[in-house]
């Protein structure tokens, strides 16, 4: 049997991000709720039925690790962000990607961070998917990275409003590594053993723009590299033993549109050598991802999720070249640790990405059928 094989823990040979593309009922549901025309508890209960539906596909696609396609958020990371106190959003914000603006709301701070008194509300959304794991199907949860939530308050628009509470990097960084312990505890309580950081902080750091970014507001990037990852540490010190956490990183994913452009090498040393993670899903999926040499930074306790197929569009990848892709990869990280999926979610954001949902299907289809070839 596979070493991967031995327990449904991620990641799996064949698997996927988490998000998926959000079916026109549901979407139609929450803007009858915006409109107020439905009830919160109507809105609930039509997720929760495409959820369940969601879940079968899941099944019949051979998914080991279900999610709940975040069908419970409009944002991947900001409504997470949103259960804590200390943080506020409004609309009417946006951040321009390659071609597009990204309609994001607005999220910042309202006063400081603190750990977790109620149950956050990802927990109960959690609990709901738990029912369908059995015998061999395990259920994962996808909540922003520590570094995210970090740097979300350190963005030049936010950044003055956030040193009214937090005078110094390190304060912020102690309160959201306190509010993550926090959150880990219930997820832990709540029979959760799959959580997976979702984290654009080091794939926009590669980017041209970023040392300007963080010097218009008088940070160094080298400085801020080494934050984001103690923040993603302290956040999972002393985590219980049988807790998988991984780490998703991500170049962006909004409408089929992305962020930023850059190889892995510069943040190598940090992320791939020493955060304290599980496994790595690494977007790889056309040239701005760079090649795989950085590969070999990866310390030898992590397995590597190669993000081959890209959820940007609908064209299926050559089966041969993904496999040969693999095997190039396998010079630097041994095959028994390499994993394949698709570079990101479906559906980063409710607007989803331009490709339809039997496209979507097509995509999850070849992942497992060159898993399977290429593992047995």
């Amino acid at each position: 049997m596979n070493i991967l094989d031995t327990k449904v823990t991620a990641p799996q040979r064949a698997d996927h991000i988490g998000s998926f593309l959000r079916p026109s009922a549901l979407k139609e549901a929450r803007k009858q709720f915006e409109e107020g025309k439905i009830s919160a508890e109507e809105l609930k209960n039509i997720r929760r039925d495409a959820i369940k539906q969601l879940v079968k596909k899941q099944k019949e696609a051979g998914l080991r690790i279900i999610s709940d396609g975040e069908y419970n958020r409009t944002y991947w990371h900001l409504d997470f962000m949103w259960g804590f106190e200390g943080v506020g959003h409004s609309k009417g914000g946006g951040v321009p990607f390659h071609g597009e603006m990204a309609a994001l709301d607005k999220t910042f701070l309202t006063g400081r961070i603190k750990p977790l008194t109620q149950p956050h509300p990802f927990i109960d959304d959690f609990g709901f998917l738990r029912q369908f794991e059995e015998e061999g199907i395990a259920a994962k949860l996808t909540v922003p990275s520590p570094a995210q939530f970090f740097q979300q308050f350190l963005i030049p628009q936010n950044f003055l409003e956030t040193r009214r509470f937090y005078p110094t990097n390190e304060e912020l960084i102690a309160d959201v590594a306190a509010a993550y312990q926090s959150f880990i505890k219930q997820f832990y309580a709540a029979g959760g053993r799959n959580l997976q950081f979702d984290d654009c902080t080091w794939g926009a750091i590669v980017g041209d723009a970023a040392e300007l970014r963080y010097k218009s507001v008088g940070l160094d990037l080298e400085t801020i590299k080494g934050q984001l990852l103690e923040v993603n540490n302290r956040a999972i010190e002393n985590r219980p033993s049988d807790l998988t956490i991984t780490t998703h990183i991500c170049r962006g994913n909004y409408h089929s549109t992305y962020f930023t452009s850059g190889p892995y090498d510069s943040v190598a040393d940090y992320v791939f050598a020493r955060e304290n993670v599980d496994a790595l899903y690494l977007e790889y999926d056309d040239e701005r991802s760079g090649s795989f040499e950085a590969l070999k930074k990866v310390s030898e306790n992590k397995k590597v999720v190669l993000g081959l197929i890209t959820t940007k569009s609908a064209a299926l990848e050559d089966r041969e070249t993904i496999i040969s892709r693999i095997r190039e990869a396998s010079k630097y990280i041994p095959l028994e640790r390499l994993c394949l999926s698709p570079q990101c979610g479906f559906a980063s954001c409710e607007i989803g990405n331009k490709l339809t949902e039997d496209e979507q299907w097509a995509k999850i289809a070849l992942v497992q059928n060159i898993a399977r070839e290429v593992w047995g």
